[in-house]
């Protein structure tokens, strides 16, 4: 009995059993970690995932939690927050849109950025059509020279553009009254689109590219022209560039302030944009924090929707082209 509890080098199996037990109680808990880590290496991947994600929630969402802490507290008590609103006063919410007319100036930030969109997926589509799916000489220069314009400061194109917008027109009169475009949605939609058409171009002409000739040849077969290809066949097939152009240009627009801050008086009726109905509620004498604090999360609200709509088609968007097959 007792040689089948013998191994080869004479040592029982439970003396054997009983040093790796004792060698296993000297390791400490990293060396067991790591040892654990070895023979298992998914839950290392787990456990780097839980900390990635964890960390990129709180430095994302500590800033709105902070806002809301702030807009939930009530006016003089905000010395006090440090991780709990220092009272509760909801009210702020309504508050908002009594003080000044909030509202107005949110519309006017969700015209401005959805006329800027249209224009710049209109003529980034026509662009990207010709860059990605014709040849022509200079082709390469050409769309290389689109894209440093990019690079440009806007603040570089801010005096020569405010001295066009506020030169009168004579055929602007009866659209504007005093023949400029100072205080109206053009001040702002046509330099925006200008800033942010590259990337849609650069974006659009990658996902143009790559739409097979054939389908496009099939549909000029059945009659249409090249706009009507494009239209009909090339952009439906392209719907994730599309929608991350547009979303992309969407967003930069709507936070957009230097040109809105420059380009009207700051009143509502004037199309001044979201930015300035935020800073509005900073007077000569006081600042309302816990009032600016709720119109930041009231102005975020329409571009969080958007995002949710959207975001397989930004997702596809973004990665499209990342793998070959």
């Amino acid at each position: 009995m007792s040689d089948r509890h013998r191994t080869d080098g004479g040592e029982t199996r439970t003396d054997v059993l009983t040093e790796s037990h004792e060698a296993e109680l000297d390791r400490g808990p990293f060396q067991r970690w790591v040892d654990d880590s070895i023979k298992n290496p998914q839950k290392v991947y787990r456990a780097m995932f839980y900390v990635a994600a964890i960390f990129f929630l709180v430095t994302t969402l500590f800033p709105f939690y902070w806002l809301l802490m702030v807009a939930l507290t009530p006016e003089g008590q905000l010395q006090d927050i440090i991780f709990t609103p220092n009272g509760f006063n909801p009210g702020a919410f309504v508050e908002v849109f009594q003080t000044i007319p909030f509202h107005w100036y949110v519309f006017n930030s969700f015209v401005i950025a959805t006329a800027s969109t249209i224009v710049v997926l209109i003529i980034g589509s026509l662009a990207g059509y010709a860059f990605g799916r014709l040849e022509f000489p200079g082709k390469v220069p050409l769309l290389l020279l689109v894209l440093v314009i990019s690079f440009f400061p806007p603040a570089a194109f801010f005096i020569p553009l405010n001295d066009l917008f506020n030169t009168s027109f004579f055929f602007l009169e009866p659209i504007t009254g005093d023949g400029t475009l100072y205080n109206t949605p053009g001040a702002m939609v046509l330099p925006l689109s200008a800033i942010f058409m590259p990337l849609a171009i650069f974006i659009l002409t990658t996902f143009y590219s790559q739409i097979p000739e054939g389908l496009e040849d099939a549909a000029r077969v059945e009659g249409t022209t090249r706009l009507g290809a494009l239209f009909r066949v090339i952009i439906p097939l392209s719907a994730p560039g599309v929608a991350t152009a547009g979303v992309l240009t969407f967003i930069a627009v709507y936070n957009e302030f230097f040109f809105s801050f420059l380009m009207t008086d700051g009143q509502p009726e004037s199309w001044a944009p979201l930015l300035e109905g935020i800073i509005a509620y900073q007077g000569q004498y006081e600042v309302l924090y816990h009032l600016m604090a709720a119109a930041s999360i009231i102005g975020v609200i329409p571009v969080a929707i958007l995002v949710i709509v959207a975001q397989e088609k930004i997702v596809s968007g973004l990665t499209a082209g990342a793998l070959k097959e």
